[in-house]
């Protein structure tokens, strides 16, 4: 081993060895420990097999927080994706003040998520109501927070004000990435900008598309801070006949499982979280590679 190889081992070591130690090992103990009846206190631990994993999916509040985070990742996909690219696009125009505008998208994705939370609890729960009450508007008059059928768009529209700022950058760092004379040459052709922005800049950005998908993705899918403080999982509502909680995330569902003593249970949840999540970011990398190879 000549020594090149050997300083870059001695550099290398300190992330793999705290790398395996907080994430590889962890993990296989949890496999096993799903494997188990173990319930986080008892020092008697019996081995089970498949027995967690063959329950859940006949469980009601496990099975509907599976669905309705799927709904979730689903709507933001969409929805922070399209506001990001559009406010990309309005602070690498000409408006003036645009950096103030971009310091100022950016900003809400500072704001923790605990307290994010509470904050949209507070417009939710008051503030909407009091103005719609104000202006006779029916539907503000009852907190969308406590309506199974809006809960889950309202912690959307909260997640993209949150997370759109942050990953409008990604959109205006690969904007300012591609040569201003190709705009330009289409706008002297007589291109329209709409037409420029499908046909120039979102052919030419599909790498930026590509990180953007996977973080949202990714985000979405592990979401537990705001709905922790913003929904506690509420409200009520009815699934497979049994009482559910309407906006109960995975990430959540796992939680509440751990904190009822039932820690083997959970690691089975976080188990399936975890390969629902790799197999669904790998479709969503390769399908979105695939792409930008044909563009």
């Amino acid at each position: 081993m000549n020594n090149k190889r050997f300083v870059n081992i001695l550099f290398l070591f300190p992330t793999v060895f705290a790398f395996v130690m907080i994430i590889v090992v962890p993990f296989f103990f949890g496999l096993y420990y799903s494997m188990t009846d173990w319930n986080g206190v008892s020092p008697n631990i019996h081995f089970v097999g498949f027995k967690h994993y063959a329950k859940l999916f006949t469980t009601p509040d496990f099975v509907h927080s599976f669905v309705i985070t799927i709904a979730f990742t689903a709507i933001n996909v969409v929805l922070v994706n399209v506001v990001s690219f559009s406010l990309s696009l309005i602070v690498t125009s000409n408006l003036k003040l645009r950096n103030f505008y971009r310091a100022g998208f950016f900003v809400p994705y500072l704001i923790g998520g605990i307290v994010l939370g509470y904050i949209w609890q507070f417009l939710f729960n008051n503030i909407f109501i009091s103005l719609g009450k104000t202006l006779s508007l029916g539907f503000l008059q009852a907190s969308f927070l406590s309506r199974p059928e809006t809960v889950i768009w309202a912690m959307s529209a909260v997640n993209t004000w949150q997370y759109s700022g942050y990953l409008m950058l990604i959109y205006v760092a690969s904007i300012q990435s591609i040569p201003a004379s190709l705009m330009e040459a289409a706008e002297v052709d007589g291109a329209r900008y709409v037409a420029r922005v499908f046909h120039i800049l979102i052919p030419m950005m599909a790498n930026a598309f590509t990180i953007s998908l996977f973080l949202t993705l990714t985000t979405s899918f592990k979401q537990f801070d705001m709905n922790l403080t913003l929904t506690n999982g509420g409200p009520a509502t009815r699934f497979m006949g049994v009482p559910v909680k309407a906006s109960q995330l995975l990430a959540m569902n796992i939680f509440d499982t751990a904190t009822a003593n039932k820690m083997a249970e959970a690691q089975a949840k976080a188990v399936v979280l975890f390969v629902a999540l790799v197999v669904v970011a790998l479709i969503q990398v390769a399908m979105n590679k695939k792409k930008e190879v044909e563009m």
